[in-house]
């Protein structure tokens, strides 16, 4: 989890309007029993936001919006409390501070507002260690910030994540036995699983510098680098034992696939072609530096950035081609980034580390949905949302996209969904899950909860 910089100035939300939230159709569980459920995933089940856990983001993550609508089941096989999340004890961030909105000052003294970190007390005092709420320390929301499928038979895995040991039964364990132990427990009869964000996020984060064919080779045992992308057998393996482990009490639920992560705001805020050339003089001096270089292009107004690619090699940037949302805005307006030098290749994804991710998500979709077909279980598409919020989302008379904090559905990380694009989500599975199990779940009002606090 990175701190994140922005480029230029902030749009402002407006506020929502509320819908009309009147019900004609009762509430029906359809094919499916609902009465117990898990759910299981990564950050973006865990009510991550903001680059940081906070309370306010577990109660607003997708897993709690799903329960509260599964609850209005009036068949007899709809949730019962109660649906316990492993809470953290405040809303200023675990284990780093949280982003919030603050006016910042560049080094041309202009200013905008950006998201910086919190100044106010860390949550870590009181939030390190989950003390259960009774019910055999329940908890129906096995949700690990950064975990990947690679990750599942890891033994003491707990022991380098945080968030992981904070409510595992056994910090010297693995993923795939407290996965078995909160299914013992709970005995969900209903379950989603989203895994596999996390297997191709960290090469994406790192700016593509690992192996990114989706081959790589363990780092040691059973364990792969996490700046690097899952190779695909493994994935396929380890899936199969996680689907096994959580479908061992129930045979409905819902798979969730991995979206294309580099549409996230994360990898589309900063223009690749915003290298903005206001004098021919200029253009020229970059013409004369830059003369060994092949189809190289400086004209006056808005140019690609001169960059280090994966091979390590300077040239300028081409069409498709991503900055990382962390690159150093004062490094490009003042220390000359992208123009008389180059962008560092670990802010860049260039075409081929973008194919790699593509290529492997595409492939990890096709596992997740055979696996989907095999066991009869809901699949959920979740790069349609994705792309949905991308080419703009209307709900009940506002607009959603993925434009950053002005598209009103992401948080200030450009990765992690607010409450309202949570909401919007848990409505895309609440749809899906209704259509594959005959079900007539409501959706949830996304308009009525928060989204991105202005100071």
């Amino acid at each position: 989890m990175k701190k994140i910089y922005t480029i230029g100035a902030i749009a402002m939300l407006f506020a929502a309007c509320r819908p009309n939230a009147n019900v004609t159709t009762p509430s029906t569980s359809g094919n499916a029993n609902f009465t117990n459920y898990l759910a299981v995933g990564c950050s973006f089940s865990a009510g991550f936001a903001d680059n940081s856990l906070t309370i306010s983001g577990q109660l607003n993550s997708y897993p709690q919006r799903l329960f509260e609508q599964f609850e209005t089941i009036t068949d007899g096989q709809g949730a019962v409390a109660p649906f316990i999340l492993p809470l953290v004890t405040g809303d200023n961030g675990y284990p780093g501070p949280k982003l919030v909105l603050s006016t910042t000052t560049y080094c041309d003294a202009t200013t905008s507002l950006a998201p910086k970190a919190t100044t106010l007390p860390l949550d870590s005092n009181g939030s390190w260690q989950f003390v259960g709420q009774g019910n055999n320390k329940q908890i129906n929301a096995m949700a690990v910030p950064g975990m990947r499928v690679a990750d599942l038979p890891v033994m003491g895995y707990a022991g380098v994540n945080s968030y992981a040991r904070r409510f595992f039964y056994d910090p010297t364990k693995r993923p795939l036995d407290e996965l078995y132990a909160r299914v013992f427990n709970v005995h969900p009869t209903f379950f989603t699983m989203w895994l596999g964000i996390w297997d191709v996020m960290g090469y994406a984060l790192a700016g593509g510098q690992g192996d990114g064919t989706g081959n790589a080779a363990p780092v040691t045992l059973n364990i792969y680098n996490t700046r690097d992308i899952t190779p695909v057998d493994v994935f396929g393996n380890l899936y199969d034992s996680a689907l096994a482990a959580i479908s061992s009490t129930s045979s409905y639920g819902a798979l969730m696939t991995v979206p294309d992560i580099t549409a996230l705001p994360y990898f589309t805020t900063v223009p690749m072609n915003g290298l903005t050339i206001e004098s021919q003089g200029f253009a020229d001096t970059l013409m004369a530096l830059y003369s060994n270089l092949n189809d190289k292009v400086f004209n006056l107004g808005q140019n690609y950035f001169i960059i280090k690619d994966n091979d390590n090699k300077t040239r300028q940037a081409v069409p498709g081609e991503l900055l990382l949302l962390t690159v150093p805005r004062d490094s490009i307006t003042c220390a000359g980034w992208g123009s008389i030098k180059p962008i560092p290749r670990e802010y860049v994804l260039t075409t081929d580390e973008l194919q790699n991710i593509r290529n492997t998500t595409e492939r990890y979709n096709y596992i997740i949905k055979l696996k989907a077909q095999e066991r009869a279980m809901a699949l959920v598409d979740m790069d349609m949302f994705f792309k949905s919020l991308e080419s703009g989302m209307t709900y009940n008379g506002i607009e959603y996209s993925t434009e950053f904090v002005s598209g009103g559905a992401f948080s200030l990380d450009g990765l992690h969904l607010n409450p309202r694009g949570n909401a919007l989500l848990a409505n895309h599975v609440i749809t899906s899950v209704n259509n594959y199990y005959k079900a007539t779940i409501p959706q949830t009002d996304a308009n009525k909860y928060p989204g991105v606090k202005f100071p």
